[in-house]
């Protein structure tokens, strides 16, 4: 590799990198220096804390607005149980795929930079091209499914007050198309900061937005519960007969599975977050526990939320909880959650753009050497902003072309179920247990090797049945479309 992406990396803090070739690494005297870690970059600075508001920021996103529509779907008994399952699957897969930080020794072994360097690392072969199809789409689609959802709540914020101003009168229906661009030009602008570790403030401030609009959201379920006086819902779920046929109601208990699934994915990114953590202890440990906050603090969340939700509404539920008609008063307070939603997502967008970019900037960093050339613009008060024109211009392409399909295809609930049901399996399940297998080198057909497999059986099937489901709602909400045409 060309002297001058090592020295860039060096300087920026690379923490993606697609290739971990020795010519990265720079020599053993400065990688042992008090500035440089093993690997010769600069001394990772993330903690425990940093990681945990990573993962809130990556998990607790427009996932936790549709929970309460889940639920409606799968009933009292169902929903909380389905909601548990997912949590401890993420819980003991992350742990899985958290070891797989390091190939070998958890405490010296080669580091594996991103999702894609561990299963090359570790697996290698075909499985490195498969991983990389469904990283990376499953990455892609998230981002537009966060574009829809922020949309939403911009529309959302301006039809709560048009109502308000009507008294009630004015549906105020209207598009969501424009609040979109808007959307996508602030991830223009901020998808300029070069990488993750740059942007640990953003994700820190769409932390705090998370437990602001979930909170809010609780509290109004509670509210609307306290005002009827009554629980809402029932044990299995929406009647059939009554609001939906038997054929909607597996669809839509198979969608109900692809939303939470949605809900708790973050197994994407985690390789990415643990290449922020400094060590000792090792990064496995802080990860692991990061990860116990995390999906305790979410789980604890998405109860309230989609419980409450479920309790206020029923069978009524809102696809997006706090879009709901009967929330548009206190209507101030509704802006309050829904401007949060938005701020967050900013934030979230970037988490799961961030190995995209890396991704593509290293690999055309690889093929023509001098592209990452920067030019430094003076800026009076503050250090010279560094310009880099291809980074420039494939990021806001990348940011058009996100915003472009999320006009196309504006229907959140249903995108967020085959997103979660895609991405579930391969990326949460798959590859962490095949890893892990390696890594510690099960013997094959051993009880424990067994027991890995029937776990990963299970959570295909489970994929598969949401996968359809949301597939299916996406072809029902295609028959009354129009393109670029989306009314709230």
């Amino acid at each position: 590799m060309p002297q001058n992406t090592t020295t860039k990396s060096l300087n920026n803090h690379q923490v993606f990198v697609i290739e971990g070739s020795k010519e990265d690494v720079p020599s053993h005297s400065q990688s042992t220096s008090k500035c440089y870690d093993d690997d010769g970059r600069l001394k990772r600075t993330g903690s425990v804390w940093t990681a945990s508001s990573h993962i809130i920021t990556a998990v607790i996103g427009s996932g936790v607005l549709s929970l309460a529509w889940a639920i409606a779907q799968l009933g009292w008994v169902a929903g909380p149980a389905v909601m548990l399952l997912f949590s401890f699957v993420t819980l003991y897969t992350s742990a899985l795929l958290a070891d797989c930080y390091r190939a070998g020794d958890p405490n010296s072994g080669t580091r594996n930079y991103t999702y894609m360097d561990a299963v090359r690392s570790i697996l290698g072969g075909v499985n490195v091209a498969m991983c990389g199809i469904f990283q990376y789409l499953n990455l892609f689609g998230i981002v537009i499914g966060y574009t829809i959802a922020a949309s939403i709540s911009m529309t959302a914020i301006k039809r709560s007050n048009c109502f308000h101003k009507s008294g009630g009168k004015n549906p105020c229906h209207m598009s969501s198309n424009l609040y979109m661009i808007i959307f996508g030009a602030t991830e223009i602008f901020l998808s300029q900061i070069p990488d993750f570790d740059q942007i640990w403030w953003l994700s820190s401030v769409a932390a705090v937005m998370s437990f602001t609009y979930s909170f809010i959201g609780l509290a109004l379920g509670i509210a609307k519960v306290a005002e009827t006086g009554t629980f809402k819902g029932s044990l299995t779920g929406i009647s059939i007969g009554g609001t939906v046929s038997q054929t909607q109601k597996i669809w839509r208990t198979s969608q109900a599975l692809g939303d939470i699934a949605f809900a708790y994915s973050y197994a994407v990114v985690l390789i990415e977050i643990q290449d922020t953590v400094k060590s000792p202890p090792s990064e496995a440990k802080t990860m692991k526990k990061a990860t116990k906050i995390s999906i305790a603090v979410t789980t604890t969340f998405y109860m309230l939320c989609g419980c409450m939700g479920y309790a206020a509404f029923g069978d009524a539920a809102p696809g997006n909880l706090l879009t709901g008609f009967g929330f548009y008063n206190p209507y101030w307070l509704i802006d309050i959650a829904n401007a949060a939603i938005v701020v967050h997502l900013v934030g979230a967008y970037q988490v799961f753009s961030q190995p995209i970019f890396a991704y593509v900037e290293k690999r055309a960093a690889q093929r023509w050497p001098n592209i990452d050339r920067e030019f430094k613009i003076p800026i009076p008060g503050l250090p010279p902003y560094k310009l880099n024109l291809f980074r420039l211009v494939w990021r806001t392409v990348f940011v058009i072309l996100t915003t472009v399909i999320s006009m196309l295809l504006p229907f959140f609930n249903d995108i967020v179920g085959v997103i979660g049901a895609l991405g579930f399996w391969p990326l949460t399940v798959f590859f962490p247990v095949e890893m892990y297998i390696s890594q510690k080198k099960i013997p094959k057909w051993s009880n424990r090797w067994i027991s890995l497999q029937i776990f990963s059986l299970a959570c295909l099937i489970i994929s598969v049945v949401a996968a359809v489901g949301s597939v299916a709602g996406v072809l029902l909400d295609l028959k009354k479309y129009k393109p670029f045409h989306s009314d709230y």
